[in-house]
């Protein structure tokens, strides 16, 4: 049976998710560092070492075939399409083969830019609809993965 994932350092959406993963009797497990540390009830929590990218490797060593990985880092992302899971971002985005390299693409882009000094915008604020494209997007994956024959 596929589980959830939750890249949870930051993450607006973890409480959402916890329901949508109830609905369908997926298991879900929350992956954050020392400086994020965070409990939920009847909920796996994995805490890890503070450092860059520490998270990332504890989640993408985790990751199977058919899991869904929530998460709004494209390079974290991009590894877990490379096993065969479905990342999606808090705001509903899920990432694809077809979108990937044009996201990995703008990021660098970005961090030449702010390397040279220069500055890019950063996120909106979050909004209610953000929360909703997310649960719906959410929902979506939950019933491709559920109905996906086990290997």
């Amino acid at each position: 049976m596929p589980v959830i994932l939750i890249d949870a350092d930051g993450c607006p959406v973890i409480d959402i998710t916890i329901k949508v993963a109830k609905q369908f009797e997926l298991e879900t497990i929350l992956i954050c560092d020392t400086s994020h540390r965070m409990e939920r009830e009847g909920i796996e929590t994995i805490t890890v070492s503070k450092g860059a990218d520490a998270v990332d490797f504890v989640l993408v060593n985790r990751v199977k075939k058919g899991d869904i990985v929530v998460t709004q880092d494209y390079g974290l992302a991009a590894m877990v399409l490379a096993k065969q899971g479905f990342p999606i971002n808090q705001n509903g985005l899920v990432y694809t083969e077809e979108n990937i390299g044009q996201l990995l693409e703008y990021r660098h882009i970005s961090k030449k830019i702010r390397r040279a000094g220069g500055h890019t915008k950063g996120p909106k604020k979050r909004q209610k609809e953000n929360d909703i494209m997310f649960e719906e997007r959410l929902i979506h994956l939950c019933e491709k993965v559920v109905s996906q024959p086990s290997e």
